[in-house]
């Protein structure tokens, strides 16, 4: 996506802006790649050793792409409830990473947990109003097989293990095009 480094640098934009107690920035110039509608995750962490900050986003294509990207950047900064919210002292010694999603598809329980592939699919597990959200690059991360990302999602969830077998559950994969700043401010690569 050759608009991932315009995003990032939105993204920290929003959160510094935020942090001045300024407007939050818009695009001038949004062209069509970046109104198109999609869901995004932006994941924030500390630099240079990469523990995570925080990680929000919006599943669902309902906003334009700047717009989510904007929203999903505050929420991650501020009001990811395991962390507490960003200070202006770390905006320098923090990475970003973006990761543009595809519209979630429901699975065949039938077909689990060999639909699932990891590195491709992330995933979501919805049962009783309770949901729960994993990045394709979490599985990787972690080493999990298709079984072990299924049972870490239900957690996710505050479900139970093995949820994803329950009759009501439904289990859904999405795929994410994913971006990390190198270092703060600084080049975007495709992980």
């Amino acid at each position: 996506m050759k608009d991932a480094k315009t995003l990032i640098v939105l993204a920290r934009k929003a959160i510094a802006s935020a942090l001045e107690g300024q407007a939050t920035p818009r695009l001038s110039d949004q062209g069509e790649a970046l109104s198109r509608k999609a869901g995004v995750f932006v994941t924030i962490r500390s630099y240079p050793d990469k523990q995570l900050r925080g990680c929000v986003g919006l599943p669902t294509p309902d906003l334009p792409l700047w717009e989510a990207v904007v929203h999903s950047a505050l929420s991650s900064a501020f009001r990811d409830p395991r962390f507490s919210p960003i200070k202006r002292e770390e905006l320098n010694r923090m990475i970003i990473e973006l990761s543009v999603l595809t519209p979630p598809k429901e699975v065949s329980k039938s077909s689990l947990p060999d639909a699932v592939k990891i590195g491709r699919d992330g995933l979501i597990i919805e049962w009783a109003g309770r949901k729960g959200l994993l990045l394709p690059q979490v599985a990787v991360e972690y080493g999990w097989s298709p079984e072990e990302f299924l049972s870490r999602t239900c957690e996710k969830a505050g479900l139970e293990r093995d949820c994803w077998r329950w009759k009501d559950t439904r289990v859904f994969t999405f795929r994410a095009e994913t971006f990390e700043e190198k270092e703060p401010w600084g080049e975007v690569l495709r992980i």
